[in-house]
């Protein structure tokens, strides 16, 4: 409660980022049903809160607006804006994107947000100890410890003292009655100290990791020359770079980085093993051809300079074999 500025009957701790996202989402409508059955979600959040939000639309009879971004995945405040009704009861945005690391004006999407009576949900699992965590600014906000070095399973809901909720599940009266079950004490530990350490120096660490970032960046750009960084022109997370590989598919880059030692995926890590195209790049704009060409590096506080350029290595050497086993498509070349 103290490393988020928040008060301890204020958090609901649980099983994981999703759980954490569904209890808001689906406790939070729920809730509020009386006062209105309208609800925003942004088009690119992570699937825990966009098949949330699905399922209070087809099961329960919700209306659901999906905000669309721009190009560079930022939604504009005044779209939201535009979407409330008198009758919309709860906003969810993500403060950071899990794919592309597009960090969403939070302050900004609030003052439209509050003056209009609808309450304001954002999926922070991405984004805690990369960027301040805000909670001034919304009503309610979703965590997950091994985003941050702690243990799996362990997750955490903040939610505005005085607001009601209805538990999606039932049993004991455990915190508060808003979410049943034996608390894991073990990890809840874990994800306090997991907090404690990966807030330890984060300025200094957001400028070394965007470093390596644009370090591996640099690389790429040089031994595949039309490559696209996607969310590249506005704020990001340090530690994420979404690369498209025109003319490439991501799965045949992937096997290949693979076999050169270098962890990289082709969208969400929730999401690996899917074929199906990113549906964050395509609410991008981005084709379904661009989509799936499409591959997420991440870095972290325990990257080192030699790991990056190790990387860089091995991408440069994974380029210049694909492009001369004829692999890359021809028409590659001409996209800008």
């Amino acid at each position: 409660a103290g490393l988020l500025k928040a008060k301890p009957h204020e958090l609901i701790f649980t099983a994981s980022g999703t759980e954490a996202n569904n209890l808001a989402v689906l406790g939070l409508a729920r809730s509020r049903r009386a006062d209105g059955r309208h609800l925003i979600c942004g088009s690119t959040e992570h699937h825990a809160v966009l098949h949330a939000f699905e399922h209070l639309r087809d099961k329960e009879s919700f209306e659901v607006t999906f905000i669309s971004t721009n190009a560079t995945g930022l939604i504009d405040p005044a779209d939201v804006a535009r979407a409330i009704r008198p009758e919309t009861t709860l906003v969810s945005i993500m403060s950071a994107n899990n794919e592309t690391g597009v960090v969403q004006s939070m302050n900004e999407i609030a003052e439209v947000c509050r003056p209009r009576g609808a309450l304001l949900h954002s999926d922070m699992v991405q984004s805690f100890a990369k960027e301040p965590a805000d909670l001034r600014s919304v009503d309610a906000a979703s965590f997950a410890a091994h985003k941050f070095y702690g243990p799996k399973g362990a997750g955490l809901l903040y939610l505005r003292a005085g607001l009601p909720i209805e538990p999606i599940q039932f049993g004991g009266a455990h915190e508060n009655q808003r979410r049943p079950g034996t608390e894991n004490v073990a990890a809840i530990a874990g994800m306090a100290a997991a907090a404690e350490w990966a807030l330890e120096g984060r300025a200094e660490e957001q400028t070394r990791e965007a470093t390596l970032r644009d370090q591996l960046w640099r690389t790429i750009a040089r031994h595949y020359p039309y490559a696209q960084q996607n969310g590249e022109t506005t704020h990001r997370l340090p530690n994420t770079l979404n690369v498209s590989f025109p003319g490439l598919s991501s799965e045949t880059i992937l096997m290949a980085l693979d076999l050169e030692g270098v962890c990289a995926s082709s969208g969400s890590a929730c999401m690996v093993g899917s074929v199906v195209p990113s549906h964050v790049l395509l609410a991008m704009g981005a084709t379904p051809e661009i989509a799936r060409s499409t591959v997420r590096f991440s870095l972290g506080k325990q990257t080192t300079e030699a790991e990056i350029e190790a990387a860089g290595g091995a991408i440069a050497r994974t380029m210049e074999r694909l492009v001369r086993s004829a692999k890359v498509k021809a028409e590659a070349y001409a996209v800008v």
